[in-house]
């Protein structure tokens, strides 16, 4: 396992053949002996593994996508995914002085204490899950190689986010087998950093929480952005002082700079000041998560990645035809550093506008490559069949870019139904609509669809007013894991 801060001064050429080397090992020692989706995957298409010499080389291995890993009549089927080795299949697949080199260990340690050894890096012992927006939730397990792994990503955002051994976090993420909480847990544990972590709403409540905040009084606050940004606001409801936070980390959403600037501004009523606001990304397939550097609120860094754990490509997401540094188009994972749980060209649905860049980072100045925060699912993108316009499709993370980033809107929900619940008729959008408590609310409805109408094209059939505790309920921001922000109650044809 490299150390970051050399890898952060690599030449893009170095980052290269870094890669190149380590997916070439990665492929043929680990994956293929190991891996019974893969090895059939490769068999299947009549592909050698030892032509799997670079990243260029990847375009010729199919694409693997969520649709892979589920399937309704085998719910086992994730285990395909999992590396088994034993002793039969390193004679078979290693090369020969590799074999002999695991006989002599074999023969050193004794045949238990090698399974063992080998158990200790494959052996799944932990799990986290897809959340489940668009598919059954599908479990992803860690060996103590990859909980090794996601101690090394979380070190390196806390190296990245420039937090001191004398400062102290508090981890409000959901408490939940989901990535974010764990891999800041497993981050703040290897920094060797005092952090507290809540559980967030669901667990302790916002009282609960603010209570704890407190009394602890981090500097770092890290949590999904719509509770953060509740808790917020009920502590200036109670004139609290928050003077001593100094970072918010943002994960699990997409961080728009207008909602940053809006969270700053609260953040300044309760006497936070010049507070840095990180975004961050990550997804449960690759069990570990990328983030900002410091900037001002109107800025972003892109997310910093780990060029000696992955490999990322920018496709179109039509043709598959792979992009260039700094091109549009869907992000596609490999991994090329972990163990149990492995993907390769794996489809992640999330469309990147920026691409992919690397050189010397423009804020820090650290060289491995950086992502575009500008970041949307492709599960966001809605098929909608209007009344004067069929079948277009609409990406709601615009409406949602939008609704954050109005300052005079507290709380927002969109849902899209039936015009009188006739699943054969026309779409309708839906608004609703939390307002500050200094606006028009004769005027605000025109002034708001004409925002919506500029970014998107698309106005909303109606906008409804819903004051905070009803919206907080319609949202569930306490009680679920993630918020309904926007709600699909189309019937099923």
């Amino acid at each position: 396992m490299s150390a970051w801060r050399p890898i952060t001064a690599l030449s893009f050429p170095q980052i290269k053949a870094l890669q190149d080397r380590k997916l070439r090992h990665f492929v043929n020692t680990h994956v293929y002996p190991f891996s019974p989706y893969y090895r059939k995957l490769f068999d299947d298409n009549k592909i050698n593994p030892a032509h799997i010499r670079s990243a260029a080389d990847l375009k010729h291995l199919p694409f693997t996508s969520k649709l892979d890993l589920v399937a309704k009549d085998n719910p086992l089927r994730y285990m395909d995914f999992i590396l088994h080795p034993d002793q039969e299949k390193i004679r078979k697949f290693w090369p020969k002085d590799k074999v002999v080199l695991a006989a002599l260990k074999s023969l050193w340690m004794g045949n238990a204490a090698f399974k063992a050894a080998l158990g200790k890096e494959y052996r799944p012992i932990f799990m986290t899950f897809t959340t489940g927006t668009t598919n059954s939730p599908v479990p992803f397990t860690y060996s103590r190689y990859d909980i090794d792994n996601l101690k090394i990503s979380g070190s390196r955002m806390v190296s990245l986010f420039d937090v001191k051994h004398s400062e102290r976090i508090m981890n409000i993420f959901p408490y939940a087998p989901h990535l974010a909480f764990w891999q800041t847990f497993f981050g703040a544990l290897e920094s060797g950093i005092f952090a507290l972590s809540t559980g967030g709403g669901k667990v302790m409540g916002t009282e609960g929480n603010l209570t704890a905040m407190m009394r602890s009084k981090p500097s770092v606050v890290l949590g999904v952005p719509s509770y953060i940004y509740h808790m917020v606001r009920f502590a200036q409801d109670r004139d609290y002082d928050l003077s001593f936070i100094k970072k918010i980390v943002l994960g699990a959403s997409k961080v728009t700079v207008g909602y940053k600037q809006k969270l700053a501004t609260m953040l300044a009523a309760c006497g936070v000041k010049d507070v840095l606001i990180f975004g961050t990304y990550g997804f449960t397939e690759a069990r570990t998560a990328w983030a900002e550097c410091p900037t001002e609120c109107h800025l972003s860094s892109g997310y910093h990645l780990y060029p000696d754990k992955e490999i990322f490509e920018v496709i179109d997401p039509a043709t598959g035809a792979v992009k260039g540094e700094g091109e549009d188009g869907e992000l596609v994972y490999t991994s090329i550093d972990s163990r149990a749980s492995v993907v390769l060209r794996y489809r992640t649905g999330d469309l990147v506008k920026g691409g992919i860049t690397h050189g010397p980072c423009p804020y820090c100045g650290r060289m491995a490559l950086r992502m575009s925060s500008d970041i949307s699912r492709l599960s966001d993108v809605k098929d909608l069949n209007l009344s004067k316009i069929k079948g277009v499709l609409v990406n709601m993370d615009h409406f949602a870019g939008v609704l954050n980033d109005i300052a005079e809107i507290d709380e927002w929900q969109i849902e899209i139904r039936k015009h009188n619940n006739d699943p054969y008729d026309s779409d309708e959008l839906v608004v609703y609509v939390t307002p500050k408590k200094d606006i028009n609310e004769a005027t605000f409805p025109d002034f708001l669809k004409d925002k919506l109408m500029g970014a998107t094209e698309l106005a909303p059939n109606e906008i409804k007013f819903v004051p905070l505790p009803e919206m907080l309920k319609r949202l569930e921001i306490e009680t679920s894991n993630k918020e309904k922000r926007i709600l699909d109650t189309r019937p099923k044809v």
